[in-house]
């Protein structure tokens, strides 16, 4: 909390620079007007644009599934929490970029959104380059440490290789669409993310059943569909004139990046040792063989579309509590905190409860094969039907992010979630070894981490708007 503090001065400037002008049809006014309706709008396209990100993998898991067996299957699923203990350390940073820009935007700063675009552009493409080498040398060793079976590791190291081709493409995606949420824009990377993910599909197809290619072709396909999405969110930024990004002015700003840091990188380690621990259960995971396996990637994967329509709420929260902050806009901030929490607790809890309830005509989709189907279910009982708790977490680290603080929320899910998940699969699970038990260590890290979160978030507010020299002024 202190090192957050200490920028307090330079939030100041952000907050009394003056209000933004009228947003444009394809932007949301956050800081003016009637809340939940806007609230919706935002999320709804972030809902959507999530599960299409998700389509692109499910359209691999489904494809290579059914047309090349279930090593395939495992090979391509198991690779998930892997992909995300490397990238999302980076995407972190795209996280930053989101609520710096947003502070600037609710504050009418026009010339600092300027800078955050190029630096923000400029740190994707540094982002990339970096996970494409991390991801090109790496991933084979990693998987061996993850324990991946043996007739599953080869073919996903394969998968892993070329995917990591496409990571410059896909963070300068990522921070294109932060910037653009930034100002209320979340239709504009939807659209984008329809065409891309339409080609994905189409190529998977192709690659696959025509041309044989199995794991290869399905990691083309996404690399492909992952280069289309990043040109046009470039190009939709190179032709905007508010949102403004020229080669030509391609530059990194000391004082932004330090800005985008201080946020990015809290939020990144967060996301990396969250993946971390669920590396561990996936380790785990793999000790019960290639059909437990596949049946656990099919049943994550699907439960990934429940949490990237709560996580649009964090998002929401996020950008609008930033945008609000920005413009000093103090009893906004709770008013968006608490649409937030209450959207999210309906939507976890029942798109979770009806992914169960559909469990086993959805995991057909993946496989044919039973034992699969079966296993797939054991985790959606599990970790489906309390998944607003998961939810209602997410959203408290997207408040405290929003009003500047990222190293809080940064421990308190270290130590709170990681910390506690790795100690529940050393004891409990050690001593009663069933994948029932090791689900359970998601419930009961969710609940204890949320209920932590309330807590330094009522800290926080208060710090912020109670402290001598930083009351931010409402109207």
């Amino acid at each position: 909390m202190e090192s957050e503090t200490k920028q307090e001065d330079l939030e100041k400037d952000s907050i009394t620079e003056g209000k933004g002008k009228m947003p444009r049809s394809h932007e949301i006014d956050m800081v003016h007007g009637p809340l939940f309706g806007k609230l919706l709008l935002f999320a709804l396209p972030l809902m959507l644009s999530g599960i299409l990100q998700l389509l692109f993998n499910a359209a691999d898991i489904i494809v290579v599934g059914k047309f090349a067996g279930d090593e395939s299957l495992a090979a391509v699923g198991s690779t998930g929490s892997l992909i995300n203990l490397l990238t999302n350390l980076f995407i972190g940073m795209s996280v930053g970029a989101n609520v710096v820009a947003a502070q600037f935007y609710g504050s009418g700063q026009r010339d600092k959104i300027s800078d955050t675009i190029h630096t923000s552009v400029f740190l994707s493409l540094v982002c990339g380059i970096a996970m494409l080498v991390i991801g090109v040398l790496l991933s084979g060793q990693m998987l061996v440490w993850m324990s991946s079976p043996d007739d599953v590791i080869g073919l996903a190291s394969v998968y892993l290789r070329i995917y990591f081709l496409g990571m410059p493409a896909v963070m300068v995606y990522n921070f294109g669409s932060a910037i653009l949420r930034a100002a209320g824009d979340t239709r504009r990377p939807l659209y984008f993310l329809i065409f891309a993910g339409v080609v994905n599909v189409i190529l998977n197809l192709v690659f696959v059943i025509v041309f044989r290619l199995g794991v290869v072709g399905v990691a083309v396909a996404t690399v492909i569909s992952q280069i289309i999405s990043a040109v046009l969110v470039l190009r939709c930024m190179i032709k905007d004139e508010e949102l403004h990004f020229s080669l030509r002015e391609l530059h990194c700003s000391k004082a932004i990046l330090k800005r985008i840091v201080r946020i990015g990188i809290p939020a990144g380690i967060q996301g990396t040792v969250f993946s971390l621990s669920n590396v561990v259960i996936q380790s785990a995971i793999n000790s019960f063989g290639k059909i437990v396996v596949a049946g656990n990637a099919a049943a994550a994967n699907i439960e990934g579309f429940v949490y990237v329509a709560m996580n649009s709420m964090y998002q929401t929260a996020l950008t609008f509590i930033g945008q609000n902050y920005g413009a000093g806009e103090k009893k906004r901030i709770l008013r968006v905190l608490l649409y937030c929490q209450g959207i999210v607790i309906v939507v976890g809890t029942l798109l979770g409860n009806a992914a169960v309830f559909f469990g086993r005509e959805l995991l057909s989709i993946y496989s044919d094969t039973k034992a699969v189907i079966e296993d797939g279910l054991i985790r959606m009982q599990y970790i489906c039907r309390f998944y607003a708790l998961c939810g209602i977490m997410d959203v408290m680290v997207g408040a405290l992010r929003g009003i500047g603080y990222s190293v809080m929320p940064m421990i308190v899910s270290l130590v709170g979630a990681c910390g506690l998940r790795l100690l529940w699969i050393a004891t409990v699970f050690k001593m009663n070894r069933t994948m029932g038990t090791l689900y359970m260590s998601y419930i009961v890290t969710w609940a204890i981490t949320a209920a932590v979160h309330i807590v330094c978030f009522a800290a926080a507010y208060r710090k912020k708007y109670k402290t001598k020299g930083h009351v931010v002024s409402s109207s």
